[in-house]
């Protein structure tokens, strides 16, 4: 193999750790030009390099290094219900010795599936601790990272690194932007994903992060970044254009619930169009999720609501973009040690992460595995006694 095609995660998991290539240079034992070297692709590592960087970071060679291989294609025979003439995510399957590709269409495109239980318990009130009894090995359950998010992109990674970690166990929980940060904050998640805006500081989440934190720090790491808009039925049948149509008679929306980032783009696209919430009909008609906005949208619930581009892409809807938002997860700085977080996030920039996130459509994955800001808890000083 070519040294071109060897890609590797360096410079994403170093900075990540909060370290300078002069910091990995003396820990490894290697040079500073040997590092920036590795890291823009110049230089292919030797086995006792690339072992040294792996040990000084904590991770395993292949965390670090992989070859680029060219694309495998196969050919396969369209399920009934594919549609002709569109570019399509598939699944594919092995039936009758033939390769079956289904569309990754609607409802299709995620799976509604029961959790199994790793213990039951029932909770006191008057105690402060919940007894559980284990029904599955105890050893499991120590490599599990929980996420918090609404992104349906988050089980694409999910999945992704527990292929690339067969040990490593991967729980989603649906949460808006401000409800995972709040459950992070209370100890409940490792990692918690936002899409906040804040227009005073025309910062993306950093704000909110800052203003949630109790006294630990916290690092926010791009997921990726995406177009928010107006998700319309095909065709656009009401001809809308812009914000101001959904004052219109007969359009009626579908709005999300408090604290959900859609709702924050919803209402902020209002206010610059000086458009009053009352006048729109169905902004009280709450629904949870990206998903079940376009849900409303396809079976005719609702005229509109506010999605993203690849939800819109998913269920064959059209799009009127309205805001790019910048999708990050939250960490707090001493989960970064810890053995299950350093894999699935060693997993973010990684081909198969990226090549999954671009699929989706609408997806900005630039800085995607980037360390975009390191937030610190705001330090309130002590009121001063009266002399």
């Amino acid at each position: 193999m070519k040294d071109h095609e060897l890609c590797n995660n360096l410079k994403q998991i170093r900075l990540r750790l909060g370290m300078s290539q002069q910091d990995l240079a003396a820990i490894s034992g290697v040079s500073r030009q040997t590092i920036g070297g590795v890291e823009s692709g110049q230089y292919a590592p030797s086995t006792t390099v690339a072992l040294r960087l792996a040990t000084a970071l904590g991770c395993r060679v292949e965390d670090l290094f992989w070859f680029e291989r060219e694309t495998t294609e196969i050919e396969a025979i369209p399920a009934q219900d594919v549609p002709i003439g569109e570019s399509l995510r598939l699944s594919l399957a092995r039936v009758g010795g033939r390769w079956i590709a289904h569309p990754l269409i609607g409802n299709h495109a995620f799976r509604l599936e029961m959790i199994p239980a790793d213990g039951e318990g029932t909770y006191q009130a008057d105690s402060p601790t919940l007894r559980v009894k284990l029904l599955d090995d105890l050893e499991k359950l120590h490599h599990t990272v929980v996420l918090a998010g609404c992104t349906p992109a988050l089980s694409l990674w999910a999945r992704a690194a527990q292929l690339w970690h067969p040990e490593l166990r991967v729980q989603w929980t649906f949460d808006n932007s401000m409800s995972a940060l709040h459950r992070l904050c209370r100890g409940e998640v490792h990692l918690a994903g936002m899409h906040l805006y804040d227009p005073v500081t025309q910062e993306h989440n950093v704000p909110f992060v800052q203003a949630a934190l109790k006294d630990t720090p916290a690092v926010l790491i791009n997921l990726g970044s995406w177009e928010e808009g107006l998700l319309i039925q095909p065709g656009n049948p009401l001809n809308l254009q812009s914000i101001k149509d959904l004052t219109r008679p007969g359009v009626t929306i579908v709005n999300r619930e408090e604290g959900a980032g859609s709702r924050q783009v919803l209402e902020r696209s209002l206010q610059q169009a000086h458009i009053d919430t009352q006048s729109v009909q169905g902004y009280e008609q709450i629904v949870y999720g990206h998903l079940e906005v376009a849900q409303a949208v396809a079976t005719g619930k609702a005229v509109t609501g506010v999605s993203t581009a690849s939800v819109a892409a998913a269920f064959g809807l059209e799009f009127i973009p309205l805001h790019r938002s910048r999708y990050d997860l939250v960490i707090l700085k001493p989960y970064l040690e810890e053995a299950p977080v350093q894999q699935l996030l060693g997993t973010l920039g990684h081909r198969r992460v990226l090549a999954q996130l671009a699929a989706t459509g609408g997806y900005d994955t630039s800085q995607t595995g980037e360390v975009v800001a390191t937030v610190e808890p705001i330090r309130r000083k002590p009121r001063q006694g009266k002399k």
